[in-house]
This record gives C-alpha cells, sequence and structure tokens, in this order.
C-alpha cells in the first residue's frame, strides 16, 4: 500500500468516525464511554497515517 493511498484511506475514516462521534453524542447520550473509544481509534488512525508519511 503506497503513502497516498494511506492518507486516503486513513482521510475516510477519521471522517466516518467524526460522523460517528456526533451521531453518538446526540442520540446516545446515557452511554458517555463510547465517544473517549471512538476517539481513541481515530488517534490511532491519525498515528498509522503520520507514520507512513514519515517514513
Amino acid at each position: 500500500m503506497n503513502k497516498n493511498k494511506v492518507l486516503i484511506l486513513s482521510s475516510i475514516a477519521i471522517f466516518l468516525l467524526g460522523i460517528v462521534m456526533i451521531y453518538i453524542g446526540g442520540f446516545y447520550a446515557p452511554k458517555p464511554m463510547l465517544p473517549p473509544i471512538i476517539t481513541g481509534v481515530g488517534f490511532f488512525i491519525i498515528a498509522w497515517a503520520l507514520k507512513a508519511i514519515r517514513s
């Protein structure tokens, strides 16, 4: 997988995670632990993209 494909896939994944976070924050407010988990997954994806750019 080349760097451009990694950047494209990670940006799509980050966009989808943002939509999921908004959906969970708006409709599932009684579950306070889900947004941090989804945000953590987003940080892993950002770290993966930065590692691909760096190397």
